[in-house]
């Protein structure tokens, strides 16, 4: 390891130099995410093969699209070696320990791909614009967090961490279709309508994370999702690109012995099955 391998990387970042008007053409949308799904499954296979384990970190503005990008994901996994956690509020139980303890056992064993439905960001954002965090201890969770991203690293754990990022315009107009859809209305809260009138505040918050824990080895990826289908590709691509960066892909071979178990049992010829 590079001894600049944990270094800070976006100091400057700013959210008003996202660019909202990305978008993608339905076809081409059609064809991009069975593609994509067809990687993530190549992806996994070859981690179940491997041993690599990795995390699957989703930020961002509510209504942004992290649910429907994980649902992609997860449509094209096996949920045996594949787990979301969405986290909410820390139990009153989870309150007595340290902010990061929660999350240890839902880290990912040999093997695992494992997607985080926010975070232990909340303490940099919620927890910060709400004051269930004070100043000294939110301030302080940047470098805890940095360190605890960097053990995992150092222990083989792959990174992949999406901030989301819409319009306060464009979440108004995902709110009140929320409102009208019969199915939808469940997504929709009171602290949704109310973080809205702290949007400022969200937004400092957003570019003092991304400046103080995007490293070389765990970056941030802050991508317009103000359509959504072209958010989630690009999400979708930066998940495929990182996990499978330095990772063969090729299907495993054929096991002779069970190649030879069925042609006894289940009566064929192993000429049928075996790759050219």
């Amino acid at each position: 390891m590079k001894s600049d391998d944990n270094r800070l990387v976006n100091e400057d970042f700013s959210l008003a130099a996202v660019d909202l008007s990305e978008r993608i053409e339905e076809d081409t949308y059609a064809a991009e995410e069975a593609r994509l799904q067809t990687e993530l499954k190549r992806i996994q296979q070859a981690y179940l093969h491997t041993g690599e384990r990795a995390l699957v970190v989703f930020e961002g503005c509510d209504a942004a699209g992290k649910g429907g990008t994980i649902r992609r994901m997860a449509g094209a996994m096996d949920p045996r070696g594949f787990k979301v956690w969405p986290i909410g509020a820390p139990s009153p139980a989870e309150q007595r320990h340290h902010y990061l303890h929660r999350f240890w056992s839902r880290l990912p064993a040999a093997g695992e791909i494992v997607v985080f439905d926010r975070s232990w960001y909340g303490r940099v954002l919620v927890e910060r614009v709400e004051d269930l965090a004070t100043e000294a201890e939110w301030r302080r969770a940047y470098g805890e967090i940095v360190a605890f991203e960097r053990m995992l690293r150092d222990d083989g754990a792959r990174f992949v961490k999406i901030f989301l990022h819409i319009s306060q315009k464009e979440q108004r107009k995902r709110f009140i279709e929320r409102l009208r859809d019969p199915l939808k209305r469940w997504k929709l809260s009171y602290e949704d309508l109310r973080n809205r009138e702290k949007w400022p505040h969200y937004e400092t918050a957003v570019e003092d994370m991304v400046r103080s824990t995007s490293t070389a080895r765990a970056p941030w990826a802050v991508i317009s999702s103000e359509q959504k289908k072209s958010g989630r590709i690009k999400a979708l691509q930066t998940i495929v690109d990182t996990l499978s960066h330095g990772v063969d892909l090729s299907p495993r071979p054929l096991d002779l012995g069970l190649l030879e178990q069925a042609e006894s049992k289940l009566g064929i010829d192993p000429r049928d099955v075996v790759d050219t």
